[in-house]
């Protein structure tokens, strides 16, 4: 197939592409590198799938893989990108570009709403303008608010946002239906749990814990520890991804004669966030010192993904424990900053 990945300098795009050209698909990878996190970070991942050369609004061939090429663009670009669809007539998109991050968004509202609004948007039309076969999108447990019923499923009522960012990403599954019915284009929502592992964001908790306890410093426990995290290791998002992207709805929902819908992506069991950061301190040997807070403006205390319709679909059930998770990531923090 041949497929635009959106957001390929970010973590989980970056994973993904690595995946599917394992599997000689051809890709289009897209991102506006911004400085939201740590630019020598994206640049490095661009590295390993062979972007070195990076033009703006321009296609640039992968120096170890002639099926990958990549243009940094915005999608907020309408031109750009209504080029790009034109041109190149994907069978798959996957958009994974988003302003992510539910804390940034309390201080920084406009950029949601250009990036995860604006942005899907544009993709959207591409996909109608030239007959996508399969539209994948990003959303996020977060649009489950402060929603009380456990496990999550993708049928509760997700009307009651908590931050700018859960209702952005609610705006888009509005307008993935909405495209869907409209003009038949089949469209699957992902709603990610917690994603973490080696390349990892680094306004993550797994990071910005590790980074912390390493340097000698404090690390913030929000709620008083009393948080639980349906943890998702990034192997299993993108194990779950790769089996969704040959699933394409038909209009056979009950709820709706669009062909749309909608998936949880978690590991299926919550970890407290005591014991993820003790998983941490027995990796590092370090005892954290940590500075006990009130939990932040729209943020959640508990998060727990009902898997069971994706694994009724795709056979598929995620394998990685935090255990060995957290493992694997601090392995490769160590050995990234050794090398940097």
């Amino acid at each position: 197939m041949k497929i635009l990945i959106t957001g390929t300098a970010g973590f989980i795009g970056f994973h993904l592409t690595r995946r599917l050209l394992e599997e000689n698909h051809q890709i289009v990878g897209l991102d506006n590198i911004n400085d939201y996190y740590d630019v020598g970070l994206k640049k490095d991942r661009l590295k390993e799938t062979g972007i070195v050369e990076i033009k703006e609004n321009e296609l640039v061939k992968s120096s170890i893989d002639d099926n990958y090429r990549f243009i940094k663009t915005d999608l907020q670009n309408r031109e750009v990108v209504e080029q790009l669809f034109e041109s190149e007539r994907f069978d798959a998109v996957i958009n994974l570009a988003a302003q992510a991050g539910v804390r940034y968004s309390l201080e920084n509202p406009h950029t949601y709403v250009e990036s995860n609004i604006v942005g899907f948007l544009n993709i959207l039309e591409g996909c109608r303008h030239t007959d996508v076969s399969h539209l994948m999108y990003a959303s996020s447990s977060s649009v489950y608010g402060s929603n009380k019923e456990m496990p999550f499923k993708t049928t509760d009522n997700v009307d009651h946002p908590v931050s700018l960012y859960a209702a952005s990403k609610k705006s888009d599954e509005l307008m993935a239906h909405t495209y869907s019915h409209l003009y038949d284009i089949p469209t699957t929502g992902l709603r990610f749990f917690t994603v973490y592992g080696p390349w990892g964001r680094p306004d993550m908790a797994l990071f910005l814990f590790t980074k912390a306890m390493i340097e000698g410093r404090t690390i913030d426990v929000f709620n008083h520890g009393d948080m639980a995290r349906d943890f998702t290791y990034v192997d299993d998002i993108v194990e779950g991804m790769k089996r969704l992207l040959h699933k394409a709805p038909s209009k056979s929902s009950e709820k709706s004669t669009a062909p749309y819908q909608l998936f949880n992506i978690g590991y299926g069991s919550p970890v407290n966030l005591m014991d993820f950061i003790h998983e941490i301190e027995k990796n590092l040997e370090i005892e954290a010192e940590k500075n006990f807070m009130d939990i932040q403006p729209g943020d959640v205390p508990k998060t727990w993904a009902d898997v069971e319709p994706l694994n009724n679909l795709t056979g598929f059930r995620p394998q990685v424990s935090v255990r060995e998770g957290v493992k694997k990531f601090i392995n490769w923090y160590k050995k990234y900053y050794t090398h940097s």
